[in-house]
């Protein structure tokens, strides 16, 4: 479990406490009580299976695939997916390759529907850029409507290995995950992913791509 659950439970029994002896009303108190539960849930951070096939690019983060398409760059042909994570998702975010982080970029912005086009550029968001002797990925983690804080626990210079925990996103957001664009898709629109065991393409071998 990440932290910040058992924080924010914490304060909530402590106000539930105080609500029953000012109160002594059980319906009253158990409203903090639901919360503190919730938050314990919220936050959690289960084990997961990491894949270790070769040139694997596993999913940075639990939810639903919304795009997945080719696009120009200035750095040339990418491949880009975005997974959608609703309020019930982990929202621990999983590096999708082993490597060296190179570039950590946070970008406040606006807190519009996560699901909109235009929220991977108007929205808060954290860059993380990851790079191999094979490859090159970008993560950006975007904040959504209700989503209100980024967490990146990593910075230039980190080393990371294939599913390692880097952040998280409170509450609903999305991740943008940037490629090679020769990369093997191995999932589509509609499909639900797992972060750190769910492998959304393979680079194949010898595909150095700058960040």
């Amino acid at each position: 479990m990440v932290r910040d659950g058992i924080f924010y439970a914490l304060g909530l029994i402590v106000v539930a406490l105080l609500l029953w002896w000012l109160t002594r009303s059980i319906g009253v108190s158990a409203i903090p009580l639901v919360l503190a539960v919730f938050f314990l849930w919220f936050f959690r951070d289960p084990a997961r299976r990491i894949p270790n096939e070769p040139g694997a690019v596993v999913s940075p983060a639990d939810g639903k695939v919304t795009e997945a398409e080719w696009l120009e760059t200035p750095d040339g042909s990418r491949l880009r997916l975005s997974i959608f994570l609703n309020v019930f998702d982990v929202h621990v975010n999983r590096s999708p390759i082993e490597g060296t982080v190179k570039l950590v970029n946070y970008k406040t912005g606006l807190y519009l529907n996560a699901m909109r086009a235009d929220s991977n550029v108007l929205n808060e968001q954290n860059v993380v850029v990851i790079e191999n002797e094979n490859c090159s990925v970008q993560v950006k983690q975007i904040a959504g409507l209700l989503a209100r804080r980024i967490v990146c626990w990593v910075k230039p210079g980190d080393t990371l290995e294939r599913g390692q925990r880097f952040g998280l996103i409170k509450f609903g957001s999305r991740v943008d995950v940037l490629m090679p664009a020769d990369a093997n898709l191995k999932v589509k629109n509609g499909d639900r992913v797992k972060g750190g065991s769910t492998i959304l393409a393979v680079v194949p071998a010898k595909n150095t791509v700058e960040g």
